[in-house]
């Protein structure tokens, strides 16, 4: 099969004549003693005695023609050539197309030869079964999931194929690669005798490049590979099971992990995430210790005093909440319906207090399911995004501005929040008192 695939039927897959240079057109001539690029002339050059630098006429030379028998007689290289070419651009089984494609043999000719000597022939069997092996080799090189895992399919252009890069699980590969356009640079490079040897020096540097480039290309897949990076969503379950301190380092160290392999990476996070637990147990019991505390029975029950404790607290806060709120009736009449639902058992659920026919219809609630953000906010932060009407990322910005202004200026105003946060006056003033309340920043 090498030796057929230097014979097509296009002419404009094979050089042009060093002579005349038109497309050569079988038979054809090959000087047998010029090399290592194959000098190739038509037959009328070669008649008339074509010379050209160090090819002389009376070198040997070969005649290149595709008329003659390979598997069986009556079928020439190129009838077979056309054959396979027919039988895949047509697909399998579809023989009367191949035969029109073909159009020297008949359907029942076509099929009975393809049978033969390519479905049951046992030599091309053996290479069938050599190239499976071979792809059972290399499958190594691909990303594949694990048989138990299942590899999501999103749809095209869709915001969870875009966060997996264009990967197509079933092809296991990228629909577009990195560098994607890389081997535009040598298109139209071609290698001649005539070349200097400056311009034949650049030739191989620009080849050099470009396997540079397909190294990274394929160092940057086995970084994803290695790290189970193709599946984002279940990726970032997996990194929400940590405290938000460790997610933090988790966020931070991901930049560093092509440089160590996954396990040696995952190893590092669990020591963190191992010295976190450790830190805040110690904690724990140095707070046991404090209180006088030395059986783990007692603890148990200075936790539920604590716990309760803590609700009084929040209850006798009441008054100070309320006068936050005096000015607003409508926000005054759902904090106590919330407050009534803490007191009865209830968890609280966020409802708008419906106003009479004269008043201002009251805005819904905003729903914050499936909005960006929304994991790394506690209770607390949910219910006033949703009473503020603020998206999560929106609100984690203006929180990360205000206490960044105010550990630089050890305190923060209201009229310097609002300078700062360019929203309704309303809106900041809620965020300035909650961030307040909760002690994430203080007041000037």
């Amino acid at each position: 099969m090498d030796r057929l695939a230097s014979f097509g039927n296009d002419p404009y897959d094979k050089p042009p004549c060093r002579g005349c240079s038109s497309y050569l057109t079988e038979p054809y001539i090959k000087c047998a003693e010029c090399g290592p690029t194959p000098f190739l002339l038509c037959l009328q050059c070669f008649t008339r005695g074509f010379e050209y630098k160090k090819h002389q006429s009376d070198h040997r030379y070969e005649i290149m023609t595709s008329d003659f028998p390979v598997l069986e007689p009556g079928w020439t290289a190129q009838e077979e050539m056309s054959l396979l070419e027919a039988v895949m651009d047509c697909g399998f089984g579809n023989w009367q197309d191949v035969a029109y494609q073909m159009r020297t043999k008949s359907k029942e000719e076509c099929e009975g030869h393809y049978m033969k000597n390519f479905i049951n022939n046992p030599l091309f069997s053996s290479t069938l079964l050599g190239l499976r092996q071979m792809e059972a080799r290399t499958a190594d090189t691909a990303i594949p999931f694990k048989p138990t895992d299942d590899p999501p399919r999103p749809a095209f252009d869709s915001l969870l194929s875009r966060d997996m890069a264009g990967y197509m699980p079933a092809r296991a590969d990228f629909m577009e690669e990195f560098d994607n356009y890389a081997e535009w640079d040598l298109k139209d490079i071609d290698f001649v005798d005539d070349d200097s040897d400056i311009l034949h020096a650049l030739k191989i540097a620009v080849v050099d490049i470009y396997h540079s480039r397909l190294k990274e290309r394929q160092r940057r897949k086995k970084i994803i590979r290695d790290h189970g990076l193709i599946h984002l969503r279940k990726f970032q379950m997996l990194e929400r099971r940590y405290p938000k301190q460790v997610q933090d380092l988790y966020e931070a160290m991901r930049r560093f992990a092509r440089v160590v392999g996954p396990i040696e990476h995952d190893k590092f996070i669990e020591s963190h995430a191992l010295e976190f637990e450790l830190r805040r147990e110690i904690q724990r019991l140095q707070e046991y210790r404090r209180a006088g505390i030395q059986s783990f029975c007692s603890a148990k029950v200075y936790e539920r005093v604590k716990r309760v404790r803590e609700d009084e607290r929040r209850k006798r806060s009441m008054l100070c909440d309320v006068l936050q709120l005096i000015q607003d009736g409508r926000a005054c009449q759902q904090w106590l319906h919330k407050q009534a639902a803490i007191d009865a058992g209830i968890s609280p659920v966020v409802t708008s207090i419906p106003t009479s026919a004269s008043g201002r219809r009251s805005a819904p609630p905003l729903n914050l399911t499936g909005l960006p953000g929304t994991d790394k906010l506690n209770d607390r932060e949910k219910e006033l995004c949703q009473v503020v009407r603020l998206v999560p990322g929106a609100y984690l910005e203006y929180k990360q501005a205000l206490l960044n202004e105010s550990r630089r200026q050890g305190g923060l105003r209201l009229a310097q929040a609002r300078a700062l946060i360019k929203i309704d006056v309303n809106k900041t003033r809620k965020i300035y008192d909650f961030l307040i309340k909760e002690g994430y920043i203080n007041k000037a």
